[in-house]
């Protein structure tokens, strides 16, 4: 298995794996410092879409990863979320990816969230996932904490295998295939 490098992610870009897709790390937007999103060294930094459903425990729900219910979310579009402290929010990445047959992703959260108490969490993208990524942000600190939409949150890593997968996740219809917006778990 190897990593794949600012080239190849350049070129998978451009040929519709990541849309929209940015060449080169974005640092400055209309002049003001923000979280960095783009191609990295050997990652694609992506950005966090105005969508947010932040977890609020008002309804007195279950969490229960067979039986979900939606009313444990605030849904809040805006470009900038407050988490309560120690909770968590939804968001979405604004990328839509389509992962080839042989490369599997993984992401982690950019070092500027974590520093700030702020952990990102998401799956590994399997072979042939294709759909925005589903984020999320867990405020682990005793205090309110801000995610900004439009700039990074994650990084991306790809590996090739020196083998193709016999199944891949589109070829058994998993049930996040091709998800848009925020999606919450389904059983």
């Amino acid at each position: 298995m190897s990593i794949k490098s600012d080239r190849w992610i350049r070129a998978a870009g451009k040929e519709g794996m990541i849309c929209p897709f940015e060449p080169y790390l974005v640092n400055e937007n209309q002049g003001r410092r923000i979280v960095s999103y783009g191609t990295s060294s050997y990652g694609y930094d992506v950005r966090c879409a105005k969508e947010f459903k932040i977890f609020t425990n008002i309804n007195h729900a279950i969490v229960d990863p067979n039986a979900f219910d939606e009313k444990s979310f605030v849904d809040f579009y805006g470009d900038v979320c407050i988490i309560p402290p120690n909770s968590f929010a939804l968001a979405r990445t604004i990328e839509y990816f389509r992962i080839p047959r042989n490369i599997l992703t993984i992401c982690l959260g950019k070092s500027t969230y974590a520093r700030c108490g702020i952990i990102v969490n998401v799956t590994p993208l399997e072979p042939e996932w294709e759909g925005h990524v589903t984020l999320e942000f867990s405020n682990t600190t005793p205090l309110p904490a801000k995610i900004y939409a439009g700039e990074g949150c994650a990084q991306m890593l790809f590996l090739e295998s020196a083998e193709t997968c016999e199944i891949s996740y589109a070829d058994r219809s998993g049930k996040y295939q091709k998800q848009t917006g925020v999606t919450l778990p389904r059983s």
